[in-house]
Protein backbone atom coordinates (compact mmCIF):
# COMPACT_ATOMS: atom_id res chain seq x y z
CA UNK A 1 0.00 0.00 0.00
CA UNK A 2 1.36 3.51 -0.92
CA UNK A 3 -0.86 6.41 1.31
CA UNK A 4 -0.98 9.75 2.11
CA UNK A 5 0.71 10.34 5.63
CA UNK A 6 -3.13 11.64 6.52
CA UNK A 7 -4.09 8.43 7.02
CA UNK A 8 -0.72 6.60 8.80
CA UNK A 9 -2.40 6.56 12.32
CA UNK A 10 -5.57 4.89 11.17
CA UNK A 11 -3.78 2.22 9.29
CA UNK A 12 -1.13 1.87 11.98
CA UNK A 13 -3.89 0.82 14.08
CA UNK A 14 -6.19 -1.07 11.61
CA UNK A 15 -3.24 -2.92 9.91
CA UNK A 16 -3.15 -5.40 13.38
CA UNK A 17 -6.87 -6.09 13.40
CA UNK A 18 -6.99 -6.86 9.79
CA UNK A 19 -4.71 -9.37 10.06
CA UNK A 20 -6.31 -11.04 13.54
CA UNK A 21 -9.37 -10.79 11.04
CA UNK A 22 -7.79 -12.68 8.62
CA UNK A 23 -6.94 -9.91 6.14
CA UNK A 24 -3.52 -9.94 4.61
CA UNK A 25 -0.37 -8.34 6.03
CA UNK A 26 0.07 -4.72 5.11
CA UNK A 27 3.28 -3.19 4.04
CA UNK A 28 2.14 0.45 4.02
CA UNK A 29 4.55 3.44 2.76
CA UNK A 30 3.18 6.93 3.92
CA UNK A 31 3.99 10.42 1.74
CA UNK A 32 2.01 13.06 0.64
CA UNK A 33 -0.18 12.86 -2.30
CA UNK A 34 1.87 15.07 -4.80
CA UNK A 35 4.62 12.75 -3.84
CA UNK A 36 3.14 9.42 -4.32
CA UNK A 37 1.92 10.54 -7.76
CA UNK A 38 4.88 11.33 -8.25
CA UNK A 39 6.39 7.68 -7.51
CA UNK A 40 3.35 6.03 -9.24
CA UNK A 41 4.10 7.75 -12.72
CA UNK A 42 7.99 7.16 -12.41
CA UNK A 43 6.78 3.24 -12.28
CA UNK A 44 6.73 2.44 -8.64
CA UNK A 45 4.16 -0.73 -7.98
CA UNK A 46 1.45 -1.38 -5.34
CA UNK A 47 -1.61 -3.04 -4.56
CA UNK A 48 -3.38 -0.27 -3.06
CA UNK A 49 -3.67 3.50 -2.96
CA UNK A 50 -4.61 6.10 -0.89
CA UNK A 51 -4.63 9.31 -2.22
CA UNK A 52 -7.09 12.75 -2.12
CA UNK A 53 -10.06 11.78 -4.19
CA UNK A 54 -8.31 14.46 -6.65
CA UNK A 55 -5.38 12.69 -7.13
CA UNK A 56 -7.01 9.31 -7.33
CA UNK A 57 -9.00 11.05 -9.83
CA UNK A 58 -6.17 11.61 -12.15
CA UNK A 59 -4.05 8.52 -11.78
CA UNK A 60 -7.96 6.65 -12.73
CA UNK A 61 -7.97 8.97 -15.98
CA UNK A 62 -4.41 7.71 -16.45
CA UNK A 63 -5.25 4.20 -16.29
CA UNK A 64 -2.97 3.07 -13.47
CA UNK A 65 -5.92 2.73 -10.60
CA UNK A 66 -9.05 0.74 -11.37
CA UNK A 67 -12.32 3.30 -11.60
CA UNK A 68 -14.95 0.45 -10.33
CA UNK A 69 -12.56 -0.44 -7.37
CA UNK A 70 -12.34 3.29 -5.56
CA UNK A 71 -14.21 4.48 -2.09
CA UNK A 72 -13.68 7.39 0.00
CA UNK A 73 -12.37 6.76 3.42
CA UNK A 74 -12.16 9.37 5.27
CA UNK A 75 -12.46 13.78 5.55
CA UNK A 76 -10.15 15.72 7.35
CA UNK A 77 -9.71 19.25 8.24
CA UNK A 78 -6.12 20.92 8.50
CA UNK A 79 -5.68 22.63 11.79
CA UNK A 80 -2.89 23.90 13.96
CA UNK A 81 -1.10 23.37 16.78
CA UNK A 82 1.59 24.30 19.83
CA UNK A 83 4.35 22.89 21.69
CA UNK A 84 2.72 20.72 24.18
CA UNK A 85 2.32 23.18 27.45
CA UNK A 86 2.39 26.53 25.25
CA UNK A 87 -0.84 28.87 25.34
CA UNK A 88 -3.72 27.91 22.46
CA UNK A 89 -4.44 30.90 20.89
CA UNK A 90 -7.06 32.25 19.14
CA UNK A 91 -8.09 30.89 15.89
CA UNK A 92 -11.87 30.82 16.29
CA UNK A 93 -12.68 33.15 13.12
CA UNK A 94 -10.35 35.15 10.37
CA UNK A 95 -9.52 37.79 11.89
CA UNK A 96 -8.22 36.26 15.12
CA UNK A 97 -6.56 33.44 12.77
CA UNK A 98 -4.54 36.26 11.11
CA UNK A 99 -3.51 38.02 14.38
CA UNK A 100 -2.36 34.37 15.66
CA UNK A 101 -0.28 33.48 12.85
CA UNK A 102 1.25 37.49 12.36
CA UNK A 103 2.41 36.76 16.42
CA UNK A 104 4.20 33.66 15.79
CA UNK A 105 7.98 33.31 15.64
CA UNK A 106 7.49 31.15 13.16
CA UNK A 107 4.83 29.00 11.40
CA UNK A 108 5.61 25.34 10.04
CA UNK A 109 3.77 24.21 6.87
CA UNK A 110 4.36 21.51 4.10
CA UNK A 111 5.32 22.08 0.80
CA UNK A 112 4.05 19.38 -1.05
CA UNK A 113 0.86 18.21 1.40
CA UNK A 114 -2.85 19.45 0.24
CA UNK A 115 -2.36 21.08 3.74
CA UNK A 116 0.48 23.37 2.97
CA UNK A 117 -1.42 23.83 -0.30
CA UNK A 118 -4.19 25.21 0.77
CA UNK A 119 -2.30 27.23 3.46
CA UNK A 120 -0.15 29.13 1.24
CA UNK A 121 -3.58 30.15 -0.56
CA UNK A 122 -5.12 30.90 2.30
CA UNK A 123 -2.18 33.10 3.52
CA UNK A 124 -1.99 34.78 0.44
CA UNK A 125 -5.81 35.45 0.15
CA UNK A 126 -5.61 36.99 3.44
CA UNK A 127 -2.93 39.24 2.54
CA UNK A 128 0.07 37.84 4.93
CA UNK A 129 2.14 35.77 2.73
CA UNK A 130 5.21 37.77 2.60
CA UNK A 131 4.94 38.42 6.60
CA UNK A 132 4.82 35.05 7.36
CA UNK A 133 6.88 33.40 4.68
CA UNK A 134 9.60 35.51 6.04
CA UNK A 135 9.79 33.20 8.60
CA UNK A 136 8.46 29.83 8.09
CA UNK A 137 9.41 27.14 8.19
CA UNK A 138 8.68 25.22 5.06
CA UNK A 139 9.76 21.46 5.01
CA UNK A 140 9.19 19.47 1.69
CA UNK A 141 7.27 16.54 3.05
CA UNK A 142 6.74 15.49 6.63
CA UNK A 143 5.13 16.28 10.14
CA UNK A 144 4.86 19.58 10.30
CA UNK A 145 4.40 19.56 14.42
CA UNK A 146 7.75 17.74 14.62
CA UNK A 147 9.40 21.65 13.94
CA UNK A 148 7.49 22.68 17.48
CA UNK A 149 9.33 19.86 19.26
CA UNK A 150 12.75 20.98 17.85
CA UNK A 151 11.99 24.81 18.79
CA UNK A 152 11.98 25.65 15.28
CA UNK A 153 8.03 27.09 15.49
CA UNK A 154 5.30 28.44 17.87
CA UNK A 155 2.46 27.20 15.09
CA UNK A 156 2.35 24.11 13.05
CA UNK A 157 -0.29 23.68 10.62
CA UNK A 158 -1.24 20.17 9.10
CA UNK A 159 -4.07 18.07 8.39
CA UNK A 160 -5.23 17.22 12.14
CA UNK A 161 -4.65 13.75 11.45
CA UNK A 162 -0.90 14.34 10.36
CA UNK A 163 -0.25 16.21 13.64
CA UNK A 164 -1.58 13.94 15.83
CA UNK A 165 0.55 11.84 14.66
CA UNK A 166 3.97 13.50 16.77
CA UNK A 167 4.25 13.60 20.60
CA UNK A 168 4.93 16.45 22.92
CA UNK A 169 2.28 18.50 20.68
CA UNK A 170 -1.49 19.75 21.54
CA UNK A 171 -3.69 20.71 18.86
CA UNK A 172 -5.19 23.85 18.88
CA UNK A 173 -7.85 22.85 16.18
CA UNK A 174 -9.33 22.98 13.03
CA UNK A 175 -8.55 26.29 11.28
CA UNK A 176 -12.24 28.15 10.65
CA UNK A 177 -14.18 26.12 8.56
CA UNK A 178 -15.48 28.60 6.38
CA UNK A 179 -11.82 29.55 5.41
CA UNK A 180 -11.21 25.59 3.66
CA UNK A 181 -12.38 22.94 1.99
CA UNK A 182 -11.86 19.98 3.83
CA UNK A 183 -9.81 17.09 1.75
CA UNK A 184 -11.69 13.59 0.89
CA UNK A 185 -9.01 10.74 1.27
CA UNK A 186 -9.82 8.00 -1.25
CA UNK A 187 -8.29 4.35 -2.10
CA UNK A 188 -8.63 2.24 -5.21
CA UNK A 189 -6.69 -0.64 -6.25
CA UNK A 190 -3.69 -0.52 -9.21
CA UNK A 191 -4.60 -1.96 -12.12
CA UNK A 192 -1.66 -3.91 -12.43
CA UNK A 193 -1.93 -5.61 -9.29
CA UNK A 194 -0.84 -8.84 -8.43
CA UNK A 195 -3.33 -9.34 -5.61
CA UNK A 196 -6.22 -8.02 -7.15
CA UNK A 197 -9.04 -10.10 -4.73
CA UNK A 198 -6.84 -9.71 -1.65
CA UNK A 199 -6.65 -5.78 -2.40
CA UNK A 200 -10.58 -5.59 -3.06
CA UNK A 201 -11.18 -7.07 0.24
CA UNK A 202 -9.15 -4.58 2.02
CA UNK A 203 -10.69 -2.01 0.12
CA UNK A 204 -14.08 -3.08 1.14
CA UNK A 205 -12.73 -3.40 4.69
CA UNK A 206 -11.95 0.05 5.11
CA UNK A 207 -14.25 1.83 4.03
CA UNK A 208 -16.95 -0.21 6.53
CA UNK A 209 -18.33 1.03 9.15
CA UNK A 210 -16.15 -1.31 11.28
CA UNK A 211 -13.21 1.38 10.66
CA UNK A 212 -14.97 4.63 11.90
CA UNK A 213 -13.89 4.26 15.25
CA UNK A 214 -10.08 4.51 14.30
CA UNK A 215 -10.76 7.17 11.65
CA UNK A 216 -12.30 9.13 14.51
CA UNK A 217 -9.82 8.10 16.76
CA UNK A 218 -6.79 9.63 14.14
CA UNK A 219 -8.46 12.90 13.89
CA UNK A 220 -10.44 11.85 10.83
CA UNK A 221 -14.25 12.20 9.86
CA UNK A 222 -15.52 8.43 8.39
Amino acid sequence: MLSTLALKGAISTLAGQYVAAGGARIDADFAPTLALLERLRAGEAADVVILTREGLNEVVREGRVTAASCVDLARSYVGLAVRAGEPHPDISSEPALRAALLGARAVAYSRLGASGILFAKLIERMGIASEINARAVVIPQGFTAERLVAGEADLAVQQISELKQVGGIEVIGPIPHQLQTPAVFSAGRMAASQNAEQSERLLRYLASAEVAPALRASGLEP
